[in-house]
């Protein structure tokens, strides 16, 4: 997809330099937002919605369905950051063109595409929405949390008995690939929105089912005793192995609905553990090399360049969920911004492709452009960058009849121990687009080409 040539005029007017890579001050508000709001724009290029009522809320292929859900919620959060409004219109329109006939995201034309974690990006944006008090939809259209209850409620009736003493499959149907698969995406989806409806609406309910599916994704062994959480477990031996991979997602999707539950339980030491326990094992994720210290990777696929489209964005989510949990979970805060701040200004370092030098790359740790671009790209480094304005925005709001009390005082913990090996190789020759696979990379990939933004 070539983006639009009105992209010159509409950044000049924005007021953006096109002369020079993008300027990351970190310190600076203003630079931060200038930032945010390059990346956002570049990652709208992608979308066509706009010219075509039929792909309204959907990204072109290769994207599924998932990952345009994952964008919005990521422009809720640009909203949320900057109070920058220019796409609220589009980004509700988005949200509402997908919630199906009865209102809980299951489209039936998305039927071959849709998996439970698939539908629960949707529903992280729709309860971004609520939290973060994003303008309403109109009256006449279904509202926030009546959309995000009805989804949750679709997944409760698929939490399987028949195998493995419990735990939600991958895939929603069973003529799709994975339909066996009892994965860390799908039930730490399930997870993290109990956790968030439950602190919004002081429903018990909630909590009880974070608690069910906590314990069956420990038990099963997809989370371990160091809080290592792997990719998923096959229901046809009932999860007697676990594969052992690990995306940055997936501890990035159970260490916020820990901490969630944290703030709602007013600091209970279990759930501050297993808060403790996740940002601990998010380490993983951080210094790829001595010279890189502290700058987030997908260790799965990143170094040897077979990360898919999917994989290209889950860095987006582990930032997010990171950047979240310093609200409710504020002991974290030193230690979640020794990570990111310098993740924050490796992504900006690699926003520095195309004619105008502001497309995104995938590897920050490389400070430069790897031409390596595409949604999933902008994503990731949108999250990451406009993060850093957290703190100066309101925590996330709660129902009216729910009033979470200030959890109890705990000392700041350290910064979690990383372990980088070897050097940043020198740069090379700047090879073609991957389209490698990971565990969780869809089963088929379509291949296209995408010419750099500004190219």
């Amino acid at each position: 997809m070539l983006p639009s040539r009105i992209w010159y005029p509409a950044l000049v007017a924005a007021g953006l330099q096109l002369t020079a890579a993008m300027q990351l001050i970190i310190a600076d508000p203003v630079s931060i937002k200038n930032a945010a709001r390059t990346v956002a724009y570049g990652m709208m290029t992608y979308y066509t919605g706009n010219a075509s009522t039929s792909q309204v809320g959907l990204l072109p292929p290769p994207y599924y369905w998932w990952e345009a859900g994952a964008m919005w919620g990521a422009l809720v959060d640009y909203w949320y950051y900057t109070n920058d409004s220019t796409y609220n219109n589009v980004t509700t329109q988005a949200l509402l063109s997908q919630v199906g006939p009865k209102n809980d995201y299951m489209v039936p034309a998305q039927q071959f595409d849709e998996g439970n974690d698939d539908q629960s990006f949707w529903g992280f944006a729709v309860m971004s929405a609520l939290e973060r008090n994003y303008p309403a939809p109109p009256s006449t259209s279904p509202q926030w949390l009546p959309l995000v209850e009805a989804l949750w409620n679709t997944q409760v009736p698929r939490w399987d008995m028949t195998t493995c003493a419990g735990g939600l499959k991958w895939q929603i149907f069973s003529s799709n690939a994975g339909y066996n698969y009892k994965n860390s995406i799908a039930n730490g989806g399930f997870f993290q929105l109990a956790a968030r409806l439950a602190r919004y609406t002081g429903n018990q309910t909630y909590v009880d089912w974070a608690e069910k599916i906590w314990d069956w994704t420990a038990r099963v062994g997809l989370i371990d005793n160091k809080y290592n959480v792997y990719d998923g477990t096959d229901d046809t031996i009932n999860c007697t192995a676990v594969d052992h991979d690990q995306e940055t997602y997936n501890v990035g999707i159970f260490l916020y609905g820990a901490a969630v539950l944290y703030n709602y339980t007013n600091g209970s030491t279990i759930w501050e553990s297993r808060t403790t326990g996740l940002l601990n094992a998010a380490a993983y994720f951080f210094s790829p090399f001595p010279n890189a210290t502290h700058i987030m990777y997908e260790t799965i696929c990143e170094k040897d360049s077979s990360c898919n489209n999917d994989a290209q964005s889950f860095k987006a989510y582990l930032a997010r969920w990171m950047w979240a949990t310093t609200q409710v979970a504020p002991y974290t805060r030193g230690a979640i911004m020794a990570l990111l701040r310098p993740s924050a200004q490796g992504a900006a370092a690699s926003c520095s492709g195309g004619k105008y030098d502001v497309t995104c790359g995938s590897r920050w740790y490389t400070n430069a452009f790897d031409n390596v671009y595409g949604v999933g790209e902008q994503l990731a480094a949108l999250e990451v960058i406009q993060g850093l304005l957290i703190n100066d925005t309101a925590p996330p709001l709660t129902g009216p009849n729910v009033d979470i009390a200030a959890a109890a005082s705990v000392s700041s913990v350290p910064v979690p121990s990383t372990s980088p090996a070897g050097t940043i190789p020198a740069k090379k020759g700047q090879g073609s687009r991957s389209m490698g696979g990971i565990a969780l990379g869809r089963i088929v990939c379509i291949g296209i080409a995408f010419v750099a933004i500004f190219s």
